[in-house]
């Protein structure tokens, strides 16, 4: 059988190709693509994959047991009409300018239409590209899993993100240094297509003004605006502008939601923003188990921790500074740039503590909600707290009768017998402060539980709980895919039958690779 899909290929047809089409390692010019061939794999066996997104591309669920989805989603066959290809774009990683990047290990393979909506398909692990640089272009199967788990995880949450399709094992080994440490070994290799109305990052306009090619550039962003941003207008100066501005509010809206759930990118480039403000490149992410502002899972950034949990509202803005830049040459003009940055971040701050009020179950104006939210963020730090325990639980406080705060969320501590003395004066004070706030609010106990349990999950993919389902997978068990699957697709409902899902980090996974250290190879 073959496939019914809707393609409707744009990128590839209204953009600047590379004019070379061999798949050797080079600097690529003037152009926006470059068509490549996916790598065929020795024996591909499909692991998982998303209903949801089969539903979306109007496809069904026995086509996803053909042979026909096996080979193209795999990268062993290609779709008749379509030109696979890869993105060009350069970035600035860890503060510092690049150069070109572009997809090394991606491998765009066409554009869907289905209900309305536009879906860009895109396989990862299937082979090298020109941007490859001194990388296979191939993915393993944790990374893989780690990807496909999340991506939908996030998308249950709430949280703007990439989707994924399918998670399927390429059959070939791949030598890897998880660690960076000498230590390479073969692993089983994988493949996940990736699922987005576009992958298009900030990189992707970065790299041409950096080469001062305003041609290429105004032809990329002025595709951007027909076919994501049309309700802006028509491509002109005053357009552009409008373009940082929403391009800015989605990203901001995009990582205020990191900062609701737990979740903690890990390596924040500019080439791993996407200009939609979705998630994208999961790579050496984590969720924080205790709660930290400073911590990061990258092992790259563990000196310096510039992607950690508490900065990444400043990162969103620092990298929409090196958009504005990029777009600069289309402007011309400094000032209405600088008025857009600095209303984003006059925003961040009032979207912050909107979140944080939000998770508190606070919803009437108080102006000293800000010091009542700084005040948690400081104690929550003096005792390792798990963050979505301790949100969770919160939700059963009571704004009349005895305090009993930290009765209510003890499962949250990981050292309950730590919190005495002057710790557990500073708790107690700031649940008493908690209460007499609650008192202003016109929901009753009830209402706020209900409305603070629609905000705060009860699970969200930990990363002891990933890497339990890539240890059984290295064992050709991969039935607790389709479990976490299942879990994270009801994030905020009780699920009773789950409640083991509901539990602190064990301590086997504190210093274990994958749980608490992850590489840009995890």
């Amino acid at each position: 059988m073959s496939l019914k899909l809707n393609i409707q290929d744009k990128f590839n047809k209204e953009l600047p190709a590379d004019p070379i089409t061999a798949n050797g390692r080079r600097q690529v010019m003037k152009s926006c693509f470059s068509y490549v061939t996916p790598k065929t794999t020795a024996n591909a066996e499909m692991l998982h994959v998303s209903s949801e997104m089969l539903n979306e591309l109007g496809l069904t669920v026995d086509d996803a047991k053909s042979e026909a989805f096996l080979k193209v989603f795999t990268g062993n066959e290609v779709l008749p009409n379509t030109s696979p290809f890869a993105m060009c774009y350069g970035g600035h990683q860890f503060g510092n300018w690049a150069g070109q990047l572009g997809d090394g290990r991606a491998i765009n393979l066409t554009e869907v239409e289905h209900n309305n909506k536009s879906w860009a398909l895109q396989l990862k692990g299937a082979g090298e590209t020109p941007y490859s640089r001194t990388a296979d272009g191939l993915a393993v199967l944790r990374s893989s899993i780690r990807e496909y788990l999340c991506s939908e995880a996030m998308y249950h949450l709430g949280v703007p993100t990439t989707r994924a399709l399918s998670l399927a094992l390429s059959g070939d080994q791949v030598l890897r240094d998880v660690l960076y440490n000498g230590n390479p070994e073969y692993e089983k290799g994988a493949i996940v297509c990736r699922v987005a109305p576009s992958f298009l990052r900030f990189g992707s306009y970065e790299i041409f003004a950096s080469r001062e090619d305003t041609t290429t550039l105004r032809i990329l962003v002025d595709y951007t605006i027909k076919h994501h941003y049309a309700h802006l207008g028509e491509p002109s100066k005053e357009t552009y502008l409008k373009f940082l501005k929403e391009v800015g509010e989605k990203s901001l809206a995009m990582v205020m939601h990191w900062q609701r759930v737990g979740f903690v990118h890990g390596v924040m480039n500019t080439d791993n923003m996407s200009i939609l403000g979705l998630t994208i490149d999961y790579g050496p992410y984590g969720w924080l188990e205790g709660y930290d502002h400073g911590w990061t899972p990258n092992t790259t950034d563990r000196q310096h921790k510039r992607y950690r949990y508490g900065s990444q509202p400043d990162l969103v803005l620092w990298n929409l500074y090196k958009l504005a830049n990029a777009l600069y040459p289309l402007i011309d003009e400094v000032a209405p740039l600088q008025d857009i940055l600095k209303t984003l971040q006059e925003q961040t701050d009032a979207a912050y503590l909107s979140m944080m009020q939000s998770k508190l179950g606070l919803f009437e104006k108080d102006e000293n909600d800000l010091q009542l939210v700084t005040s948690l963020e400081a104690i929550l730090q003096k005792s390792e707290t798990d963050m979505t325990i301790f949100f969770r639980n919160l939700a059963n406080f009571q704004k009349e009768g005895e305090v009993e705060g930290l009765a209510i969320v003890e499962a949250a501590f990981y050292n309950a017998i730590e919190i005495t003395g002057e710790l557990e004066g500073e708790w107690n004070e700031w649940f008493s402060n908690y209460q007499v706030r609650l008192k202003k609010e016109m929901l009753s106990d009830d209402e706020r539980k209900t409305a603070m349990n629609k905000t705060n999950p009860k699970y969200v993919l930990r990363n002891f709980m990933a890497q339990l389902a890539i240890d059984a997978a290295d064992e050709a068990d991969y039935s607790l895919i389709d479990e976490l699957y299942q879990l994270l697709k009801k994030p905020y409902d009780e699920q009773p039958e789950n409640e083991k899902w509901f539990a602190k980090r064990p301590d086997w996974a504190r210093h274990k690779v994958g749980c608490s250290m992850l590489s840009c190879s995890s």
